[in-house]
């Protein structure tokens, strides 16, 4: 089975008419983008888009040979006219099944919000998934015998969806997931390429062949990494980013409760309902066990928090306990939380704090914080496959 993809962007298309934003001023050339249609075999034809000729054309496709027009957007979406030559644009109702004249079987999987997801089988018995604009699968999908071959879907908009096909077994480790319906929420280009890569996913022009069951290498998605950045700089959000496509990750809140802080309580709050529901919280700063265990991704938030708690119950704030025991004694809990982000089999993302690039602390202990989590940064950065700095909510990656 083979796929064009025609398109790759929302229904309204990237740049977006008339939109003066950022992301849509730079979206001109190679990195525009038209609505998301999708040519099967040159026999089938998902959505149907405006310009869809002459997109087929620029492809290298004629659209003379297709026998069947599927439309997967909610019903009130946009009216599109129907080029000569081309039969009418149709929809099968959800949980029904149609075989197409080309040996294609296309199953409609009911979706969790508006509009219509397509499972396709190919007369060589290829399998694809093609979910509409902020659609995911309504449930498991238990008919779902195997991996599909290929996932098309709004990655960015809906990441959780991705994350429930993987729950399902329906996106496996050799799953080309391709993300389209693709948006001005993200600048395109490299920073485009590396959020689709933290979620096991990648984009491709307009216009791309993708041969199904075709082999290919899947993102390289590191074991380690760490995420630094400054108070208020997106650090966390960029962190939960990379983990979001992901199912039953446990988010380690080393910060725990503090008693009559509204305050700190409103913060912890905000970041709970940011997440996923599937995600589980742990308060805890007894990071050893959790990253010697098998399980599910950890996300670590945050390295400064786990510092202060070291540095608590090693005296490390008092110059006479930290002179005479309580520096080894911290030195001795890195060692043993370096050592075991070391030899970890889990994927885990840490989020910490950068420092020591502005105001010198006034006092002894704050500038003795300060070293520390600087050298605490260092030596977890080293056992990191990939380091971001995050500032003003962008991210520059540091390794990889």
């Amino acid at each position: 089975m083979e796929l064009t993809l025609l398109g790759t962007g929302t229904p309204e298309g990237l740049p977006r008419p008339g939109c003066p934003c950022a992301a849509c001023a730079v979206s001109v050339g190679t990195r525009s983008r038209g609505a998301t249609s999708v040519l099967v075999d040159g026999a089938l034809l998902l959505d149907l888009t405006p310009g869809a000729v002459l997109a087929g054309a620029r492809a290298g496709h004629s659209l003379a040979g297709v026998r069947q027009v599927l439309l997967t957007h909610p019903h009130d979406g946009p009216a599109v006219e129907l080029p000569p030559g081309l039969p009418a644009a149709g929809r099968v109702p959800d949980g029904r099944e149609l075989s197409v004249i080309s040996g294609h079987r296309v199953r409609a999987v009911p979706m969790d919000a508006p509009g219509t997801g397509y499972e396709v089988t190919g007369p060589d018995g290829g399998r694809l998934l093609y979910l509409p604009p902020r659609g995911a699968p309504a449930g498991t999908n238990g008919s779902v015998q195997r991996p599909y071959d290929v996932v098309l879907a709004d990655v960015l908009g809906r990441p959780e969806a991705l994350a429930r096909l993987r729950a399902s077994g329906a996106v496996g480790p050799a799953t080309d997931v391709i993300a389209v319906h693709l948006d001005h929420d993200c600048p395109p280009g490299p920073e485009l390429d590396r959020r689709c890569a933290a979620a096991g996913a990648r984009v491709v022009p307009d216009g791309t062949t993708v041969a199904v069951g075709e082999y290919r290498a899947v993102p390289d998605l590191p074991r380690r990494t760490l995420v630094l950045g400054g108070a208020r700089s997106g650090k966390s959000v960029e962190a939960e980013r990379r983990l979001e496509g992901f199912p039953d990750v446990v988010y380690v809140a080393t910060g725990g409760s503090r008693d009559g802080d509204a305050e700190w309580a409103q913060r912890v709050g905000l970041h709970r309902e940011r997440r996923p529901a599937s995600w589980r919280t742990v308060e805890t700063c007894d990071l050893v066990p959790l990253l010697a265990a098998a399980g599910p991704p950890l996300l670590i938030d945050c390295l400064a928090l786990w510092l202060t708690d070291a540095m608590d119950r090693a005296g490390a704030w008092d110059d006479d306990v930290w002179a005479k025991g309580g520096q080894h004694q911290l030195r001795d809990r890195i060692a043993e939380l370096v050592a075991a982000l070391r030899a970890t089999r889990r994927r885990v993302v840490l989020v910490s704090n950068e420092v020591g690039s502005g105001i010198v602390p006034a006092t002894a202990s704050g500038r003795r914080f300060r070293d520390e989590l600087g050298r605490l940064n260092s030596v977890v950065g080293n056992e990191c496959e990939h380091v971001l700095l995050v500032v003003s909510g962008q991210a520059v990656v540091l390794k990889e």
